[in-house]
């Protein structure tokens, strides 16, 4: 099983740069993934430009999960559970989706399989690109029996 990180703009605050590297470093001890930044776009047309990108990053055969404050939400056994699910069930690709500063347009909320709340707190995105893959990295010292923080 693979994961696809796809997201609007680059992370640019150095700190959370270094810290969502270091959680994908650890995450890959357990499964591939690709970052798929792409560009932000400007001026009122840029939800649907951002959009459309993201649909275009987007494989026909994966899972596609979209991080939306009206999510489910999940406790960390819970999404453990979720993907030993999905990598049981032979799913070959994930793709986390995280939109721009101004969210999605309808096509990209109808087009994903799965809308996971990390919190009903507003986050700002960068910091939700580092709970989604500090939360993965959980994930799996969950499945495997491993030592971590709690």
């Amino acid at each position: 099983m693979r994961f696809r990180f796809v997201w609007i703009g680059k992370t640019r605050d150095a700190r959370l740069r270094a810290l969502v590297d270091e959680y994908l470093q650890r995450l890959g001890r357990f499964t591939r993934f690709e970052v798929t930044e792409l560009r932000e776009g400007t001026g009122r047309a840029g939800i649907e430009d951002e959009s459309k990108r993201i649909i275009g990053a987007l494989h026909s055969d994966g899972l596609t999960v979209l991080l939306d404050v009206e999510g489910r939400e999940w406790s960390s056994p819970q999404l453990a559970a979720e993907v030993e699910k999905w990598q049981n069930g032979g799913v070959k690709e994930i793709a986390f989706v995280i939109g721009g500063p101004s969210g999605v347009n309808p096509q990209v909320a109808a087009r994903a399989d799965l809308r996971w709340s990390l919190s009903r707190l507003t986050l700002t995105h960068e910091m939700a690109r580092v709970l989604l893959v500090e939360q993965l990295y959980r994930a799996y010292t969950i499945i495997h029996g491993l030592p971590y923080q709690k």
